[in-house]
């Protein structure tokens, strides 16, 4: 039944330009780390290395958005149909329902992500680091089509919020930039502890914590916010 559903959820996808570009949005960044980069630096001469931490934090941040993106808006077409409404009154309860979908768009995250970080070749992270960094940086795709549901109520407010939303980005890179407590002001944005475990990988020390707590104080956090985001967008199709 979960391959079946799986399928459909895919042609689904596909069959929207916006969310089949969505799809293939990582390949675009992975090839801008792997072919353009290098291109751009030899031919201007600037050396981009030590810029790598801040260079991979954004194209791994920007797999999420576009992952949660896509979820995101393929629950509201489902809201739309009211496919929603409809699974209340079927055997299949709608925790399995969302649960199977949310748990589908984060593997396909994690591989997109691990792809990006591996084919873009920044950093000369292990392949251990890359799949532990994938692990964390996706569970963001979920919060973010969580919340794009539970502010929007169709399409086209789904859009507005999924621009607004993706401003978020700029607190992670911008706390790049801080090594002592004020880089924690930054700290509410979910990618900010993403950013801080690659930044910690490629540089070594000299951060105001170190990788393993960057990376489970983050893990700790996503979660948290997964479940609140979870509650928050099952209250309001209660609501309606």
């Amino acid at each position: 039944m979960y391959i079946n559903f799986l399928k459909s959820e895919i042609k689904k996808w596909m069959g929207d330009s916006m969310m089949g570009f969505m799809i293939g949005y990582p390949i675009i960044f992975a090839l801008l780390g792997r072919y353009f980069l290098p291109w751009l630096s030899k031919r201007n001469g600037f050396d981009f290395t030590p810029f790598n931490d801040l260079i991979l934090v954004i194209i791994v941040l920007l797999v999420p958005i576009a992952y949660g993106a896509l979820i995101g808006f393929s629950i509201l077409e489902d809201r739309d149909d009211n496919v929603i409404t409809n699974i209340r009154v079927t055997p299949l309860s709608l925790n399995h329902f969302l649960g199977f979908r949310l748990a589908a768009i984060y593997v396909l995250c994690v591989l997109a992500t691990v792809f990006v970080m591996w084919f873009s070749d920044i950093g000369d992270l292990d392949i251990k680091n890359i799949i532990a960094i994938s692990l964390l940086a996706s569970l963001e795709a979920p919060i973010s089509g969580l919340f794009i549901n539970a502010l929007a109520k169709n399409k086209i407010e789904g859009f507005a919020v999924m621009k607004a939303g993706g401003g978020i980005i700029i607190f992670p890179i911008v706390g790049l930039f801080f090594n002592n407590i004020k880089e924690l002001f930054f700290s509410f944005a979910p990618g900010f502890w993403t950013a801080k475990s690659i930044s910690s990988l490629i540089r070594g020390d000299g951060l105001y914590l170190s990788y393993n707590q960057y990376y489970f104080i983050g893990l700790a956090y996503m979660i948290i916010l997964n479940i609140f985001a979870y509650k928050v967008f099952i209250n309001k199709t209660r609501s309606e």
